[in-house]
């Protein structure tokens, strides 16, 4: 079947199909590129949603049978954050890069309208981290560490009614960038029935809303069968554990409650080593459709920045023209964003100078006010300066006038001397205070 597919799309594609006469040695190309990838090696990204305690770190534990140590969280944070770990593994000769991202406080805050957006964030982060990497004039992609989120394992509390609001709005914002399985986490926790009906009751609402989940790949006879089998085990209910528990002669991995044991690895009691066995078949498979979910990331995001494949009269456009077209818009449109900070600057420099020259205008206004009342305070008092000389004038006539005419009544009528001096006496007292309290109220009015 695959070998006559492949002659139809070399013929398809204008290539004549040969053959060989002998041994040319090409066949081992696909030893080749094992050999370089065992060197390289893989990596792997797992993105574990679910609410604190749900059990997401036993569960990545239990599915690589390696205890990774993880601090506890808080049910007290004010929004949604992811922790990333990377670990190295080795199985064989095979090295594995492992990247486990898991949501802190997913669930915990009053207002969960917004809860899944810093997920949203986090997985285009990736994409947008990856796109820089190609763009670069220097690149290594071969040696670059790709974060891009391969698989995104959804944890479903066990409560055996129905999928919460926050579930279907998280995982139909997440179906179109990552594969993502749902899972039933401490599936322990009710019955058999009630977890089957539970079950049918998750896909027949994930169907009803629209939410797309992975589906194992049919296609490929060699594990066509188990991944049919597989496909039909969704949600998967898991139990993790990494605590050993003595049962008969030997220590196997399991949870132990008064009214029995859970054994981790049997699939009769949880599908632990049902998630495990489809993760590792189909690893290649979630990674290609990762790369699927990239391309289309990838498309949206050069559109954006005004890449095209064909031009306007549908002629193919290389990337230089679309680059230097980029460039020269970019240009004019800095040239134009100058010009209209310039303008701006003008027109501020304007306003200001014009604020500055009015209240300048108004300081010389208010000093000509102040100018013009002090030469009418001057002329007020030089006015009453000259009333006050007149009075002092007249009253020092008064003075002389009164004198002479006392010295002479004194000559005419002879009077006592003690009388006529105790007499003028009082009369100089009389004119000394008169001529003191007229002096000290013109220098009042005055100053």
């Amino acid at each position: 079947m695959a070998a006559s597919d492949t002659e139809e799309h070399l013929q398809n594609a204008g290539c004549r199909t040969l053959s060989l006469s002998a041994h040319v040695g090409f066949d081992s190309l696909p030893d080749q590129l094992i050999r370089k990838s065992i060197k390289h090696g893989f990596c792997f990204n797992i993105l574990c949603i679910g609410e604190t305690g749900i059990g997401k770190s036993a569960l990545v534990s239990s599915l690589f049978n390696t205890d990774f140590e993880d601090s506890p969280s808080t049910h007290f944070l004010s929004s949604v954050r992811l922790r990333a770990q990377t670990f190295e593994l080795q199985e064989s000769n095979v090295l594995l890069k492992l990247t486990v991202v898991k949501t802190v406080g997913f669930g915990d805050q009053m207002n969960k309208a917004d809860s899944y957006q810093p997920i949203v964030d986090y997985v285009d982060a990736q994409f947008e981290a990856y796109l820089e990497e190609e763009l670069k004039v220097i690149r290594s992609l071969f040696s670059y560490h790709d974060t891009r989120i391969h698989v995104c394992l959804y944890f479903i509390s066990p409560t055996g009614r129905s999928l919460k609001t926050i579930d279907l709005l998280t995982m139909r914002s997440l179906d179109s960038k990552v594969n993502i399985i749902p899972v039933i986490g401490k599936a322990d926790s009710i019955s058999k029935t009630e977890l089957q009906e539970f079950k049918k009751k998750i896909m027949s609402e994930l169907t009803s809303n629209g939410i797309r989940i992975y589906q194992c790949p049919t296609d490929d006879e060699t594990v066509s069968e188990i991944n049919s089998i597989t496909n039909g085990y969704l949600p998967f209910a898991v139990v993790g554990s990494m605590e050993k528990v003595k049962i008969g002669n030997k220590m196997e991995r399991a949870r132990q409650y008064p009214w029995g044991i859970v054994k981790v690895e049997n699939e009769n009691h949880c599908d632990t080593i049902k998630l495990r066995r489809m993760l590792c078949i189909n690893m290649e498979d979630l990674k290609d459709k990762t790369r699927a979910y990239y391309e289309s990331y990838r498309r949206c995001r050069l559109e954006k920045l005004g890449c095209r494949d064909i031009g306007p009269e549908n002629k193919s456009v290389s990337l230089q023209e679309v680059i230097e077209t980029k460039r020269l818009e970019f240009c004019l449109e800095v040239e134009r964003k100058e010009e209209e900070i310039w303008q701006r600057f003008v027109q501020r420099v304007k306003e200001k100078a014009a604020m500055l020259e009015e209240a300048e205008q108004q300081v010389l206004t208010e000093f000509e006010h102040l100018a013009l009342m002090h030469q009418e305070e001057e002329l007020k008092l030089g006015k009453e300066k000259n009333l006050l000389e007149d009075e002092k004038t007249q009253f020092v006539e008064k003075k002389a006038v009164t004198e002479s005419s006392q010295s002479q009544v004194s000559v005419s009528s002879p009077v006592s001397l003690k009388t006529q001096g105790l007499q003028k006496v009082s009369h100089q007292r009389a004119m000394r205070k008169f001529f003191t309290f007229t002096f000290i109220t013109q220098i009042a009015v005055i100053f």
